[in-house]
């Protein structure tokens, strides 16, 4: 799925002349509005008169009373009362008198790009479709920004991409376009207030749970699904075969054979005896740490490198099997650490919800953890504010990485430099760190818990959106209902003491899938871990990573000294750690040889057909 939103002017019309498209939704003007492609069975438009509404996604949307709120409409802000029920991750775009609102989902799943072009703002639902619009030239700045490991670049700068002029919109607001072309960000979205116990909290997860998988069940087709034998991709499989999926499981067994998640995982396929469940070897050739980007996947990562680059092997085979069986949707857990485990902030919060009871749990981490008393009373009396924080970890990219038994409970997870990037791109990486300090829009919520948490929601929310650009025409899309809006709202409504009660293993999750899951599979206490599969991806690849030291891109940019990069590759160190600045190097090295600079402009095309006038 892809598409541009053009302003109701004449300039913005002379755009879709210029894009590839076999679908158009017009303003009551005649002017085009929304010009791209799309399943026919994702979108739905609605119409009252000379306004438009189009829901892109699986959603449930009854279009009648839909058509009747539209009518109603005193202004695009009121779109909210009608945003704020539909379950699902979508877009949704309004034309009204003339102005356009359009938003994506609340953690980006579904995310709105912009640019300007001749003058006027365009929006679109990737980049790709505005780099040809604008031939955008890369950021080398925020290039150097994804080298940062763990997990690259922190809130606000995730999202960026790595092309010069082509914006993303902030998490929770929508876009509005005049008449003139011009545009503003008015935020909408916002996260409510902790009230709920852990049986409300259950009690609304279950249920936006149910609405989630319902709609995307009621789309038809096969869907395919993680089943790891963690808790979250276990409770999706069984919500999805309560709804009536035609479903077909996989499970990648680990290397470690201390990792229990096959047994969990073939218990629960013994529960679920209508699916059709494979188990695919840990010492396949499709590994979790492989090259990135190769010669195949040209042009397939337009907004930049992603740190999940490693694993595209794995997610291309996984792809080739599911559509064999004749899936069209495959479902993921990712999101469901975030909502339901514990972020590294939850002490620093649970002791001032809970002063008494939280103080107790967060004892019960420091003995877990080994965290000395005194660096974890001194993490708990920390009163930084956002930006302080991140002005603080600007200054220490270029630093040791902090020891393992020392707690950090700031607002921003602290990534550091590969040590063989150059002073240059550290100044850089960090200037832009400390611009997004003093001149972002500040922290996704006043907690500091629930701020980690939908930072990391919106990680995950920007790596399944890019893994379907990536797959691009393979038949299948990835999908994973924890990061629908409504799953994150409830889930995060839940007061931080009732989710993380003491004792027991995500416990809001547990208790939402109870009388669905078998008791014993909710019973599970751990979960696996994959540094075995890392590290034998390294020495499986590690000719095929060195040959990215030969000629290096990120070198020629003056990003990195590929000698060092070359050292660490063949000496990487002990810890898993040691790889995560290898692994965020590897991907933007093979992104570099993979993604041209500028993206020509398609000739004219005839009016695309689909319309809707």
């Amino acid at each position: 799925m892809e598409f541009v939103v053009l302003p109701d002017c004449p300039t913005g019309a002379a755009a879709a002349g210029r894009l590839r498209a076999t679908r158009r939704v017009d303003h009551a003007s005649g002017r085009p509005w929304i010009v791209g492609d799309w399943p026919e069975a994702e979108a739905v438009v609605v119409q009252a008169g000379p306004r438009r509404m189009v829901v892109l996604g699986h959603t449930r949307l009854d279009e009648t009373a839909a058509a009747a709120a539209l009518g109603r409409l005193g202004s695009l802000h009121d779109v909210d009362s009608i945003a704020s029920r539909l379950p699902g991750a979508v877009h949704l775009a309004v034309s009204l008198d003339g102005r356009t609102r359009v938003q994506g989902s609340a953690v980006g799943v579904r995310q709105i790009f912009t640019a300007v072009v001749d003058g006027v703002t365009v929006a679109a639902s990737g980049v790709e479709p505005l780099l040809r619009l604008t031939g955008a030239g890369l950021d080398e700045t925020v290039l150097a920004a994804r080298l940062l490991a763990p997990g690259g670049p922190p809130w606000p700068l995730a999202q960026r991409p790595v092309r010069r002029g082509v914006e993303a919109l902030t998490t929770g607001h929508w876009l509005e376009l005049d008449t003139d072309g011009r545009a503003r960000q008015t935020r909408w979205w916002e996260l409510p207030e902790p009230s709920l116990t852990l049986a409300q909290g259950a009690a609304a997860v279950r249920s936006a749970l149910d609405d989630a998988i319902t709609s995307r069940v009621a789309a038809g087709g096969t869907l395919s699904a993680d089943l790891s034998g963690g808790l979250d991709s276990t409770s999706l499989c069984f919500l999805a075969h309560a709804a009536g999926a035609d479903l077909v499981t996989y499970h990648v067994m680990p290397i470690d054979s201390a990792n229990a998640d096959t047994m969990w995982a073939h218990r629960a396929a013994e529960c679920l005896p209508a699916a059709r469940h494979h188990t695919l070897s840990a010492d396949r050739a499709e590994n979790l740490f492989d090259v990135g980007y190769t010669a195949d996947l040209v042009g397939a990562a337009p907004e930049g490198p992603s740190t999940w680059a490693s694993g595209l092997a794995h997610i291309q085979d996984l792809a080739k099997r599911a559509t064999a069986e004749g899936a069209t949707l495959h479902l993921t857990g990712f999101g469901g650490d975030e909502l339901f485990g514990r972020m590294p902030a939850c002490a620093w919060s649970l002791a001032r919800a809970t002063p008494v009871g939280g103080l107790r749990l967060v004892n019960r981490y420091r003995l877990a953890n080994r965290w000395p008393w005194r660096a974890t009373v001194r993490s708990l009396l920390d009163r930084s504010t956002f930006t302080q924080n991140l002005g603080r970890v600007a200054a220490r990219i270029d630093a040791p990485p902090p020891p393992v038994d020392e707690p950090d409970f700031g607002w921003v997870f602290a990534p550091r430099m590969p040590t063989w990037a150059t002073p240059d791109a550290v100044a850089a990486v960090r200037a832009l760190l400390t611009d997004a300090a003093t001149e972002g829009p500040g922290p996704l919520d006043a907690d500091r818990a629930r701020h980690q948490a939908l930072a990391s929601l919106v990680f995950e929310g920007t790596t399944v959106r890019q893994v379907n650009t990536a797959l691009g025409d393979t038949g299948i899309t990835w999908d994973a209902p924890f990061l629908d809006d409504r799953v994150v709202e409830a889930a995060l409504a839940t007061r931080i003491d009732q989710r993380l009660l003491g004792g027991r293993f995500k416990p809001l999750l547990t208790s939402a899938a109870r009388g669905l899951v078998p008791a014993d599979i909710l019973g599970r206490r751990d979960k696996g871990e994959f540094s075995a599969e890392a590290f034998r991806g390294l020495a499986r690849n590690r000719a095929r990573i060195l040959e990215l030291c030969e000629d290096s891109q990120l070198a020629r940019l003056g990003l990195i000294d590929p000698a060092a990069f070359r050292s660490a590759v063949l000496n990487p160190g002990p810890m898993s750690h040691h790889l995560q600045p290898i692994d965020t190097t590897v991907a933007c090295e093979s992104w570099l040889r993979t993604h041209p600079e500028t993206y020509p402009m398609p000739p004219a095309r005839n009016t695309p057909t689909g319309e809707h006038r």
